[in-house]
């Protein structure tokens, strides 16, 4: 592919797999000056997406899609993803010269193999950020980086798209692939549960509003975490306060016992990082070692 002044030529974009995800970074593309020609969309909401945020799209058949386009977007579910490429690639769409890109986390591009054996080029470009279908989705890439994983002589182009869509490519190695997603995966998702299992057990105690009482103490939290790591704890695990913890685990049993078991293990976590930190005294760690066991 021809480039200019170091960024990607003008491409066909083409979407297969309009969800959240597709959706936005066919968005982004778009802004950047490539244009949208095709999409797949199968169900209402799908196409719905697709007229909003990719206009200039044409709703087609994947392979159809794939046939129309410079650069594919192959944006589905994880698990859904190695049937797709096998399918385009064992149905004779043609897929030589194509830039074929996924978005998964999971994979590298050792998963597009299929269509890379018949001419495309393997992209795996992931966006570590987290998407809600709402318009500031497209907004929240100038923030993020992506996780880039390509063949070598690929990596110019992968990292220049990412950077078109205002975005900070991060180099993750093939091998790496799954390890950098499931560090992901558990500050997110497990953030969102912590989250919302704290404000439902607030609710329980009578707080009226949650949200606004956990923001600002999170947010700290939050921000002492990324900045200084362990060293930016807090709480009763840190102080060694055994009594307090089984309060705590005492009151959850009775309120909120399916709260129990991760509570419980992540204090366990806690103490394992304070201790191996030095931040927490031995005979501190004893007893609450102690407490959580039973």
């Amino acid at each position: 592919m021809e480039t200019t002044q170091g960024r990607p030529a003008r491409l066909r974009i083409g979407v297969i797999g309009s969800g959240r995800v597709g959706s936005v970074l066919g968005q982004a593309l778009g802004r950047a000056g490539h244009k949208v020609v095709a999409a797949s969309a199968v169900s209402d909401a799908s196409r719905a997406r697709v007229a909003d945020r990719l206009p200039t799209a044409r709703v087609l058949e994947p392979a159809q899609v794939a046939e129309a386009s410079d650069l594919v977007l192959l944006t589905v579910p994880d698990d859904a993803l190695p049937e797709l490429v096998e399918g385009l690639a064992s149905t004779g769409t043609d897929l030589r010269g194509k830039i074929l890109v996924h978005a998964s986390g999971a994979h590298g591009y050792g998963v597009l193999a299929p269509a890379t054996l018949v001419g495309a080029l393997p992209l795996a470009l992931h966006p570590a950020m987290t998407f809600t279908g709402r318009d500031e989705d497209v907004d929240r890439l100038a923030n993020c980086a992506f996780g880039v994983t390509a063949p070598e002589q690929l990596r110019p182009i992968a990292e220049a798209l990412v950077v078109e869509m205002g975005a900070e490519p991060v180099w993750i190695t093939e091998d790496k692939r799954t390890l950098y997603h499931a560090a992901l995966a558990g500050g997110a998702n497990h953030l969102v549960t912590l989250v919302s299992d704290s404000a439902a057990l607030l609710a329980s105690a009578g707080v009226p509003e949650p949200g606004r009482m956990l923001a600002p103490m999170l947010s700290a939290a939050l921000d002492n975490a990324l900045r200084l790591g362990i060293h930016g704890l807090s709480g009763p695990v840190l102080r060694g306060d055994a009594g307090t913890v089984a309060g705590h685990i005492e009151q959850l049993r009775e309120n909120a016992p399916e709260s129990v078991a991760s509570y419980v293990e992540l204090a366990r976590l806690t103490a394992d990082r304070a201790i191996n930190a030095g931040m927490l005294k031995p005979e501190d760690a004893a007893r609450l070692l102690d407490v959580l066991r039973r």
